[in-house]
């Protein structure tokens, strides 16, 4: 059976594509720029476009599951055309969709579940533990951390969210259902730096930005504009489901979740420089 992965060389695509590629899955990975992916060499690559019907005829040929990606990381849009993508999907002969979705079902999950397809979804309220990369730089050359709020949030590794995902596209008994995943401790900004002071070995101080220096950091990072303001209303307003830790890791793959100081422990080297 081919599984299609979009979004695939992202963090989260690449943990998905990783996971499968340890069960011996036959994986075919989407990309706009095939011969950028680094995507190990067991992986079919292809080109792909939700913008371009034709491309993703072809994407989708003969494959039987399907991971799509509903957020493009270079807009900062969802995706325009959900239905006649799902459509296209249906046509090729795909079974099984997963995806990611909002709070609430949007378009691509309404349209995948009025196809008949067996659809599973993913909710993901928190941040990924990936993202504290952005501090690498500064933690390296300054010994500083600069982060905006002092939110907490049940952050998860990417790697749990790639072998949830991978276990609702190889497995029965998730068509139909909705998973909220996150990891097993809410941190805030000062327990994540003390996470690296401990890993690292080196002495971090924790720099609380305002809202005006924290849009300018974005701004400067090529984060799109839609994204920098949910940025801001997430540290701003953060909700509950946020901070909030659940058990559905551990009850879809059988292992713990993965903490923020094993994540840490495996980027030590990119924050020592």
């Amino acid at each position: 059976m081919t599984i299609l992965v979009t979004g695939a060389t992202g963090n989260v695509g690449g943990a998905i594509i990783h996971e499968l590629v340890e069960r011996g899955a036959r994986v075919r990975a989407m990309t706009r720029n095939p011969a950028r992916a680094r995507l190990p060499e067991e992986v079919e690559v292809v080109p792909g476009d939700f913008g371009d019907p034709d491309s993703l005829a072809s994407a989708f040929a003969g494959a039987k599951a399907l991971h799509l990606i509903n957020y493009d990381a270079k807009s900062g849009a969802h995706m325009k055309n959900p239905e006649t993508v799902v459509a296209l999907a249906k046509a090729a002969g795909i079974e099984r969709v997963t995806s990611f979705r909002g709070e609430a079902p949007g378009a691509l999950e309404q349209a995948l579940r009025q196809s008949g397809l067996a659809w599973t979804d993913f909710f993901i309220p928190v941040e990924f533990m990936t993202n504290a990369l952005q501090w690498a730089q500064s933690v390296a050359t300054e010994g500083v951390v600069r982060a905006f709020g002092p939110s907490r949030s049940a952050m998860i590794h990417e790697a749990d969210i790639g072998t949830a995902i991978a276990n609702a596209l190889t497995a029965v008994g998730h068509a139909g259902k909705s998973y909220t995943l996150t990891g097993p401790e809410a941190l805030t900004p000062q327990d994540k730096v003390d996470a690296l002071c401990e890993t690292t070995g080196k002495a971090i101080r924790l720099i609380e930005l305002s809202e005006a220096e924290a849009r300018a950091k974005w701004q400067a990072l090529g984060t799109p504009a839609p994204f920098i303001e949910f940025l801001v209303d997430w540290h701003v307003n953060t909700p509950e489901s946020a901070y909030q830790v659940l058990p559905t890791v551990e009850q879809l793959t059988g292992c713990l979740p993965r903490t923020f100081r094993q994540w840490a422990f495996e980027r030590a080297a990119a924050f020592r420089g």
